[in-house]
């Protein structure tokens, strides 16, 4: 029996055991983004067997995100094919319809091959990743990032500095972009949870495994970062919050915590930019390598 629950921090370990079988690049197969922002949609989590398993809500329906715990190969098609049979019973008996969020297009190919028309499918662009080249956004070579060298060469004529988060940084930290946010610099959307989530990140840095950056000018924080290893060969940034006020802080932002953090790894998740036209703008101004795409599969 599914036993669906509200994650908690101890279960970090037993999460992040399968979240490493399945080495997906998706922003939502991290333990730390699935703690802080599971009032985004009610998530729920479900340990079943070898698999992890995530349920959130929408206009009440739910909607399962596609399991983490099995090998992308043979073998584990095989073992997901049946988690899915049982899931599609669990979830039907109660009177909803089965549906699987965050399928790759490797995972929707081998779907489509298996169910045929069983399933259909639907794309949110609003939810693709962007996925970056880490050396590119380290080097910011070429003429396409001429203007983020400009602004970051403009933002070096101050007296700056970008340092890790300390445990005496986390108060001013949450002060800060709690000031983005009421300053109207920022994406206003869903404030509320983005700021509990801001703070669960931030309050739990060592316990998520998270690493964090601040940027400052003349001494006062203009940008703070919180990121971390998502896989095998990707990084992840959670947060990113800059003074959008001052010449190159967000560039600059960017360019430090990937030459701190990410210098590794050969990519760089900066996560999705929710359907929001500026935020659409600067993700894409930054040349992402490809954008991970991720559909929605309803059974019938």
């Amino acid at each position: 029996m599914f036993d669906f629950r509200k994650i908690e921090l101890t279960d970090r370990d037993e999460i992040n055991a399968r979240l490493a079988v399945s080495d997906r690049m998706g922003c939502e197969y991290s333990f730390a983004n699935n703690f802080a922002w599971h009032r985004l949609s009610d998530t729920l989590i479900c340990l079943y067997g070898d698999f992890y398993i995530l349920m959130s809500f929408f206009g009440g329906e739910p909607v399962i995100v596609f399991p983490a715990g099995a090998t992308n190969d043979i073998a584990g098609r095989k073992k997901m094919i049946s988690l899915l049979a049982e899931l599609e019973k669990f979830i039907t008996d109660k009177g909803d319809r089965f549906r699987v969020c965050s399928v790759t297009e490797n995972d929707l190919e081998w779907m489509k091959e298996f169910y045929g028309n069983r399933i259909s499918c639907s794309i949110d662009r609003g939810s693709s990743d962007y996925i970056y080249l880490s050396e590119k956004l380290i080097t910011l070579e070429g003429k396409k990032y001429h203007g983020k060298r400009n602004h970051i060469n403009r933002f070096m004529e101050n007296d700056w500095s970008f340092d890790e988060i300390r445990p005496q940084d986390i108060e001013d930290c949450i002060l800060f972009a709690a000031d983005i946010y009421n300053s109207g610099s920022d994406y206003k959307g869903s404030a509320a949870i983005e700021q509990y989530a801001i703070h669960r990140f931030l309050m739990n840095m060592d316990c998520l495994g998270l690493k964090g950056g601040i940027l400052r000018r003349n001494g006062e924080i203009v940008g703070v970062t919180v990121g971390e290893q998502l896989n095998s060969d990707t990084f992840v940034v959670h947060i990113e919050k800059a003074r959008s006020d001052i010449n190159g802080a967000y560039p600059m932002l960017c360019n430090q915590f990937a030459k701190k953090y990410a210098s590794e790894l050969k990519y760089i998740n900066r996560e999705e930019d929710m359907g929001i036209e500026g935020l659409r703008r600067s993700k894409l101004s930054y040349h992402p390598e490809f954008l991970l795409d991720k559909y929605t599969v309803s059974f019938r």
